[in-house]
């Protein structure tokens, strides 16, 4: 039996809570039975077949499609209910290569053996890219069935069975799906719960985040929907287009709980600090900063002028770990000094352990610089990829992260993903000290950063690295020249080191994952191109 779907169903059937969505145009409230009973006539919908095709069995992998996370939700709850599981298909957007995308997407479903694809609002247009490829499809709007012909019951699915095939963030060309059971679910969502000390009958989730990337999926809808919190969601171009209006939401609902990446972070901060509206951010207590490198000054920025507009701190706020950057790139330390500065990330959730590896498989100390390791039930089983199934756990049940890393006081501190190291002249130096560096230049567009390593050869001596800029000045040479050298000046400044290119381009042309991270490994390509 899930433990997963039984809280679910519980939740489902009492909760008085339940999800907004539509805003800011034409706000609705449903309450979590609303969805359910809308989950209920989808799940009876996928049993019953369609066009001769036999119907849903326990078992069986969704693609899904949809944008509109009011869609989303029961469609999701229909699948588990019938023992399937979820893939959220990566988006196209207005710049895809159409043809590309179906040769990826082509691939992802392969790789997870799909039985069905599901469209949604705004995607039904790509229907016949479907029908071209053979793909077999159905859209939302036509599964509506009978809830009195399902009766849900926990038992359709095992904890050990797949509750969501989560789709990497990298190129697509390899896909590959990490695999969250219905116990993983379970495990992470508990921890999540106890850690984050959530309350139904207090707290409200707001969020923009995509639903196609795990932390918009699993914590801002699965996780309410779960426990029965009441959550405010819209959709990523609503705060692209606007994002002011992340803090609007969070003002007009009592906002408690809200999360994102660290860029939208500086954008709100932005923001903020022009806004000579009213608001009242004074219910948040839990602002998560995740997906991407969390930059202290970004955060620093939201705060300062997010406290302007009674912005109450938070139960735990940003902690930074000030170390001796000299210790750190050649003695792999974390000493307390002066030069780098981390973000705290607090201890591990409950159930899970972290310790750290040296490249030898020692484990190492306290501020000991080396890999990050996880265990414990929440951490995936294993991949799905193009080439079969890969376990991510070694004998003992360890999870390499790829990320290095340390513990300082018993909280986890990440320094930067391992393969994107620069190392010179025996000094290890993280990417994003100097992108954080770049992106202080004038006229660099904000988050538009990437340090990329090159490797020795091809008429280098030693290994080095170029930076890449966007700024809406890259048209002008003698501007883009400017920008050129302050970058170079800046990042000499935080580093010591000088870059052996600096390149402006024109906004859009840095490399990003669907959902909206910089790509170290395209931009290296990009140049080599």
């Amino acid at each position: 039996m899930s433990r997963f779907l039984a809280t679910l169903l519980a939740s489902a059937s009492r909760s008085a809570h339940g999800m907004v969505t539509g805003e800011p145009r034409e706000p609705v409230r449903r309450t979590w039975p609303e969805v359910h009973e809308r989950a209920l006539a989808m799940a009876a919908a996928l049993r019953a077949g369609h066009d001769g095709r036999p119907g849903f069995t326990p078992g069986s992998a969704v693609g899904v499609l949809a944008g509109e996370p009011v869609q989303i939700a029961p469609l999701a709850q229909a699948v588990w209910l019938c023992g399937g599981s979820v893939t959220m298909l990566h988006q196209p957007t207005a710049r895809t290569d159409l043809a590309a995308w179906a040769e990826d997407t082509v691939s992802v479903l392969k790789m997870i053996d799909a039985a069905l694809v599901v469209l949604g609002p705004p995607f039904e247009a790509l229907a016949p890219v479907l029908t071209e490829r053979g793909i077999p499809f159905r859209t939302i709007d036509a599964l509506d069935g009978d809830p009195a012909a399902v009766h849900p019951d926990a038992a359709v699915a095992d904890e050990g069975d797949t509750a969501l095939l989560q789709l990497t963030s990298g190129s697509t060309a390899e896909p590959k799906a990490v695999r969250i059971t219905h116990g993983n679910l379970h495990a992470n969502i508990s921890a999540m719960a106890e850690a984050a000390r959530l309350d139904v009958d207090r707290d409200v989730q707001v969020s923009w985040l995509p639903l196609f990337h795990d932390m918009g999926m699993v914590g801002f809808l699965t996780v309410p929907m779960t426990l029965g919190l009441d959550l405010v969601t819209v959709t990523p171009l609503d705060f692209l287009g606007r994002p002011i209006l992340w803090a609007e939401l969070i003002s007009k609902y009592g906002g408690s709980v809200t999360a994102a990446p660290n860029f939208a972070y500086a954008v709100l901060g932005r923001q903020l600090a022009r806004y000579d509206g009213e608001l009242d951010l004074s219910s948040l207590r839990i602002a998560l900063n995740g997906a991407e490198p969390i930059d202290p000054l970004a955060v620093g920025s939201l705060v300062d002028a997010a406290l302007g507009v009674a912005f109450a701190p938070v139960e735990t706020g940003l902690t930074v770990d000030e170390i001796d950057a000299d210790d750190l790139e050649t003695r792999r330390l974390a000493t307390p000094g002066t030069g780098r500065s981390f973000p705290k990330l607090g201890p591990p959730l409950p159930g899970i352990e972290v310790r750290v590896v040296a490249d030898g498989g020692a484990v190492l100390g306290e501020r000991e610089v080396g890999v990050l390791q996880l265990r414990g039930p929440s951490v995936t089983p294993g991949y799905l990829t193009v080439h079969g199934p890969v376990a991510t756990q070694d004998a003992e049940g360890w999870f390499d992260t790829g990320d290095e890393g340390y513990l300082a006081d018993g909280q986890v501190v990440v320094c930067g993903r391992r393969k994107d190291v620069i190392i010179m002249g025996g000094r290890n130096i993280y990417p994003t000290d100097i992108e954080r560096a770049a992106g202080t230049a004038e006229g660099v567009r904000a988050g538009n950063a990437v340090a990329v390593r090159l490797d020795a050869g091809e008429g280098r001596h030693r290994e080095s690295f170029a930076v890449v800029v966007e700024s809406r000045q890259a048209s002008d040479p003698e501007a883009a020249g400017v920008i050129g050298k302050d970058v170079t000046s800046r990042v000499v400044s935080a580093v010591g080191v000088r870059p052996a290119r600096v390149v402006v381009l024109a906004p859009g042309s840095l490399p990003k994952t669907p959902s909206g991270k910089l790509r170290r490994a395209a931009t290296a390509e990009l140049l080599r191109g």
